[in-house]
C-alpha cells in the first residue's frame, strides 16, 4: 500500500472523516464550485436532513454508457448519502455555474461496471474501495452491495419538463458533453427550419 492510500485512510478512518479531512473537504468543495478544475470535479450542494441548512461536499462525477453518476467511497453510512435519501435525491451539482438534479440510487446489480469507472476517475478513494480499478467485474460485484451509487438526473420541473443541464458540470469523457450538444444544436435547427422556435433554456 503506497504512502498516499495510508493518508487517505487515516483522513477518513472509521468511513469518517477527520478534522483534517473536513477542512480539506470544505476547501475543495469551494474550489470545485467555483469550476477552477475539470468538470468531472463538483461540489454536490443537498439539505441537511436535520439542520434543514444546505450542506455542501466535493465529488467526483463517473461517466458510464452516457450517463453520470456519484458514487460513495465509504460507503452506506455516509452523511451525504443519508442527507440525499431525506430529500429524495433532490440536489445541486456546481462547477462553475448551478445544476439542479435527482439523484436516483442505482441497483447493486447494476454497480460493478460504474464503480470501475469511479476508480479511474477517482484515484483518492482507491484506498477506500477494497477492489484493484483493473480487476474484472465479478471482483466489484462482490462489493457493490456496500457502495452506494447514483445517477444524475435532471430535476423535473413543475411543468414536467426536464431541467436543462448547464454545460459546466460534465462527465469523466468530455465526448459525452459534445455529443449532447451537437445533439441540442441539431434539434434546434430542426425547430428553427419547421418554424418552431426552440426552447431559450
Amino acid at each position: 500500500m503506497g504512502v498516499t492510500h495510508i493518508v487517505d485512510r487515516w483522513l477518513y478512518r472509521g468511513g469518517r472523516p477527520n478534522a483534517l479531512a473536513r477542512l480539506d473537504n470544505r476547501a475543495w468543495a469551494t474550489a470545485h464550485a467555483a469550476g477552477l478544475w475539470p468538470s468531472r470535479l463538483a461540489t454536490l450542494e443537498v439539505r441537511g436532513r436535520r439542520t434543514g441548512r444546505t450542506v455542501s461536499f466535493p465529488v467526483v462525477i463517473a461517466d458510464h454508457e452516457g450517463d453520470r453518476y456519484l458514487v460513495s467511497m465509504l460507503g452506506e453510512h455516509t452523511n451525504w448519502v443519508r442527507n440525499v435519501r431525506a430529500a429524495g435525491g433532490h440536489a445541486v451539482l456546481r462547477h462553475g455555474t448551478s445544476e439542479a438534479v435527482r439523484l436516483v440510487e442505482v441497483d447493486p446489480a447494476a454497480r460493478p461496471p460504474i464503480l470501475r469507472r469511479y476508480l479511474a476517475c477517482a484515484p483518492g478513494a482507491r484506498a477506500h474501495i477494497a477492489v484493484d480499478r483493473h480487476a474484472p467485474l465479478e471482483e466489484f460485484a462482490r462489493v457493490a452491495p456496500q457502495v452506494p451509487v447514483f445517477r444524475i438526473a435532471a430535476e423535473t420541473r413543475a411543468d414536467g419538463a426536464g431541467a436543462a443541464a448547464p454545460g459546466g458540470t460534465g462527465s469523466c469523457h468530455p465526448a459525452t458533453r459534445v455529443a449532447s450538444l451537437r445533439a441540442r444544436v441539431s434539434t434546434e435547427r430542426r425547430q428553427n427550419e419547421a418554424g418552431r422556435p426552440g426552447s431559450s433554456r
